[in-house]
């Protein structure tokens, strides 16, 4: 039995990131995403919020998973005894960024990394993007699922109370 690890911070999940993962639960008999938390960026969801949501659009998905994970993802993949980790890439800064940290990762745990391209459709989609726009109330249901679309309009009003 071959288990993917499909990581990210998911803040918020997209119609993108959707489509990887439903590309990787073809592809391994096991696939669990992993919520991460990206130190980089300020999350919006919790990581119970964005965990919940995401299990709700993968449910379709009899091999699928998801979990929520603060640590290393080489030890929460060693942990779950992946095979693999599978990183989505939209471009070639993706491609670059991912490739520092296939590197890495597999130094330190043995794992190798996947890279699967994205549609062109969502090639130009990314969370941050999103959430720049949703702020301003503008309509991002065409680029995320519909229970992602409401929680972002609902985070917004909240803060604009």
């Amino acid at each position: 039995m071959t288990i993917a690890i499909f990581p990210g911070s998911f803040d918020p999940l997209t119609n993108g990131h959707l489509d990887l993962i439903k590309q990787t639960s073809k592809l391994f008999d096991e696939v669990i995403v992993a919520v991460a938390i990206n130190t980089d960026k300020r999350a919006l969801f919790t990581a119970e919020e964005k965990t919940e949501l995401i299990s709700e659009n993968v449910k379709e998905f009899g091999n699928v998973k998801v979990e929520f994970t603060s640590g290393l993802l080489v030890h929460f993949a060693k942990e779950r005894n992946a095979d693999v980790i599978v990183r989505g890439i939209r471009n070639v800064k993706d491609y670059e960024y991912e490739r520092d940290i296939f590197e890495l990762n597999f130094q330190l745990s043995g794992i190798p990394t996947i890279l699967l391209p994205s549609k062109a459709a969502f090639q130009d989609i990314s969370s941050s993007g999103l959430k720049e726009i949703a702020q301003f109330g503008v309509d991002v249901s065409p680029f995320v699922p519909a229970n992602v679309a409401k929680a972002l309009k609902e985070k917004y009003e909240q803060e604009h109370k």
